[in-house]
Order: C-alpha cells, then structure tokens, then sequence
C-alpha cells in the first residue's frame, strides 16, 4: 500500500504484520518509515498489524505548504483508521504524533482502542517554541543551514549525553542527520508551526481510553515532566520514564521502549 485518497489530500500508508491494527503517527518533519528501525518489526513480532504513515507536509504525501491544522492532521489520522477497517486501533504516537493521539482520543473515542503517547505534552513549551519560531524564520529568509552545524545542533536537542558518551555511537548520528540535511519543506514549515497553541490540559481530563505516556528522562526538546503532567490530567494513566533517553529515546532505547508498548498493548 502506498499513497492513498483519504480526508481530501493524498497520505502515504504502510501496513506489515496481522493481528489487532496498531497505528504509528510520527512528529515533527519525520517520515513514517522511521518507526521501522525498531517498532514495526517489535510490535509485527507481537503479533499485531502495524501501519505507519507519512503526515501531511511530509512527502511523498501531500505537503499541503499552504496550511493546515493539528485538527486535520487528526482526522487524517482517523481516516487511515477508517481506510484499514474502522477500528478501534491503538495508536501509539510520539511528540507532535503524540499531541495527534490526544486529540484523537478525544475527538473519536470510539477509533481508539488505547493509546501510547511518547514525548508529549499538553501545554506550549516556550523554547520548543522559540526553536520551532527560529527556524519558520529561517525557511521564509531562504537560508541555507550548512548541513554540519545542523547536524551537531540536531544530534546535541535530540539524544541523550548518555548516548553521545560513546564516541562512536556519536559519530554515527551526526552522519545520519548531516544525510538526512538541513532543508525544510514547506510542509515541515507549517508543521513547525503547530507548536504554538493553547493548553490542553483541563481538555485531556476527558479522555476516556486507557493510556500510557512514556517520558525520556533526558529530553531537552520536550522534557520529561511535560510528559508526566499529561499522564497526571488523563484519568487512569500510566506513566512510564525511559533513562538515558532523549527526545527520539524509541531510537536510543528501543528494547525498552519495545517492551513497555508490548506489555501495554497487551493488557488494553
């Protein structure tokens, strides 16, 4: 399966595996692909069918440049849903995936078996902002970002000194994100902008499904509490902390990520 009709705009799906739908919604200007590494082959190994998408502004699926919203990216969500049988599903989401998952659960309760949210939070973080307002600035100036000085900037937010305490492990992620380059579509700009928003808390209160949200002890992107305020307001919660993980701790720790969503999924 790949680039399907779905919510009025074109999304790249992916499906592996059989079993209950489980399905992924990945962050800020990631591909669906990335859950890969580790997840899908975790989760597909569980027994469960997996699917995986690319979020609008990420291509191959529409960029939609000109503008959207968190609420459309959530009922594209629920379209994929929809699309591979109706659920409900578990939706397992990480950072603006997460935020996606939270509103899903409250917006279709009845698409939402249960939910995982990784990295999240439920109110605006005001250097997640400025971050995410610096480089908007950047796209519309056109500047070009030299690929090295984005690369240690990206490595140095996203992961843990526990990782980076092996020079090799280092090495190898500053090459990954120095391939992966410093361009940003305008797709990942209007992304960036849905970091600026209204709290969310007192909303999450509401949400009925059961849950787990798992923080990464060493996110500087959106650090642990923010993660743990959400798990406080969602009725019913778990929490879970990963050590010696960052913001893409699924990636640095992924057999314990990997257990926590196994043992999870399996008991909701």
């Amino acid at each position: 399966m790949a680039l399907v009709p779905l919510n009025g705009i074109e999304l790249n799906v992916q499906t592996e595996g059989s079993g209950d739908l489980v399905v992924l919604v990945m962050g800020t200007g990631s591909p669906g692909r990335v859950w890969r590494t580790y997840q899908v082959p975790a989760l597909v190994k569980a027994g469960y069918r997996v699917a995986y998408f690319d979020n609008r502004g990420v291509k191959p699926s529409s960029e939609c440049g000109e503008g959207f919203t968190l609420d459309d990216m959530v009922a594209d969500t629920a379209a994929v849903i929809e699309h591979l049988g109706g659920g409900p599903a578990h939706v397992i989401g990480t950072s603006l995936g997460a935020r996606i998952t939270q509103e899903l659960a409250l917006a279709r309760p009845a698409l939402v078996r249960s939910a995982v949210l990784m990295a999240t939070a439920g109110r605006p973080d005001p250097v997640q902002q400025a971050w995410s307002e610096a480089l908007r600035d950047l796209h519309d100036k056109g500047a070009e970002v030299p690929q090295a000085f984005y690369a240690v900037a990206s490595v140095v937010r996203n992961l843990s000194q526990a990782t980076l305490a092996d020079p090799m492990a280092a090495r190898d992620w500053l090459q990954m994100y120095e391939f992966a380059g410093s361009s940003i579509s305008a797709g990942e700009r209007v992304q960036l902008g849905l970091a600026e928003y209204e709290t969310r808390l007192d909303a999450y209160r509401a949400i009925a499904v059961p849950s787990l949200v798992i923080g990464f002890a060493d996110d500087l992107v959106l650090p642990a509490r923010l993660s743990r305020e959400v798990a406080d307001v969602i009725p019913g919660a778990r929490y879970a902390e990963v050590a010696d993980a960052g913001h893409v701790g699924y990636l640095e720790r992924p057999d314990e990520v990997n257990r926590l969503l196994v043992e999870f999924l399996g008991g909701a």
